[in-house]
């Protein structure tokens, strides 16, 4: 009696009184060996410019369609944009690995059974896929990972991405706001504005600079900062600053006192008279300031804050 074949992965099935002397070799090579492949091989594919490559299926022989895993390679496109490849119409499944290079963003390659609806596999993307009775390819879908709308999200931190928020997250102000909405206890957006409830604050705290012979800033960090003198300084050009920031900068006197202050010509002041800080020991001045422009700062020293 010959020998036949299982429908799905082409098994030798041995015909009864078939190969006495040679039964070991036949169930070895056209049985667990391929049982082995199919559920464990990881094939490449060699893709590229046809249309269609097509996956030939072997009874009881090696072949490519029987592995579990196989990785789409090449590079593909130029006179067809979308490639197909066909595997057998019978029902398996498989990973799809579509490491392929694209000639251009219009590419698309295919997995399809010659009868059945082709499954488009994303560039980079490693998608389960099984085929029916039918001979349709499915891929495992959002709700079969119990993923839901986060399936067509990528969550990350480069600009491309989507960032983790939730809807108590100050940085992302919906525009469509028209009422009062919550988004964090007496904090809540209104049209076109953020209201602070009263049992609610909201403050930048105080930066602290280096003290050098030219002080500098960084307005892109805060707007209040506090520097305490060790020497005669000079208050240096803030980087980062933009029209209408306003704030102020602590001058402190060391314990020795008589420290003076010098400063870059963006700052400017009332009567055009740049003031003189307190000299006593550990004095404390504040600069108040509202920058007019980046590079225009017009500002106030109030003096010896004591009691």
């Amino acid at each position: 009696m010959a020998s036949t074949y299982t429908s799905r992965i082409r098994l030798v099935k041995q015909g009864d009184g078939d190969n006495p002397n040679s039964w070991g070799a036949v169930l070895n090579d056209g049985v667990i060996s391929l049982v082995d492949d199919a559920i464990a091989a990881y094939t490449t594919v060699s893709l590229g410019s046809a249309a269609t490559v097509t996956l030939s299926a072997v009874d009881g022989g090696t072949d490519v369609p029987r592995s579990a895993f196989l990785e789409a390679n090449g590079t593909v496109g130029g006179a067809h944009t979308t490639i197909t490849m066909i595997i057998p119409n019978v029902t398996k499944g498989y990973v799809i690995n579509n490491q392929t290079t694209y000639t251009t963003t219009t590419n698309v390659v295919k997995i399809k059974t010659a009868a059945g609806d082709g499954l488009t596999v994303a560039q980079g993307a490693v998608s389960q896929i099984v085929v029916d009775t039918d001979g349709s390819v499915y891929s495992t879908n959002a709700k079969g990972l119990g993923l839901g709308t986060a399936a067509s999200a990528d969550i990350g931190v480069c600009a491309t991405n989507v960032p983790e928020v939730s809807a108590a997250d100050l940085r992302y102000v919906r525009t469509s706001v028209t009422t009062d909405a919550t988004v964090r206890g007496n904090i809540t957006y209104e049209a076109g504005s953020l209201k602070i409830g009263t049992s609610a604050r909201a403050y930048n705290p105080i930066t602290t600079l280096t003290d050098a012979a030219s002080i500098t800033s960084d307005f892109a960090v805060g707007n209040n900062f506090l520097v305490t003198l060790g020497g005669n300084r000079t208050l240096a050009a803030p980087s980062n600053a933009v029209a209408g920031q306003s704030g102020c900068i602590y001058v402190i006197q060391d314990g020795t006192g008589s420290r003076t202050l010098g400063y870059n010509t963006v700052w400017q002041f009332v009567c055009a008279t740049v003031p003189v800080l307190s000299t006593g020991a550990n004095d404390v001045d504040m600069l108040l300031y509202m920058a007019r422009s980046a590079t225009t700062i017009d500002a106030v020293l109030l003096k010896n804050f004591d009691r």
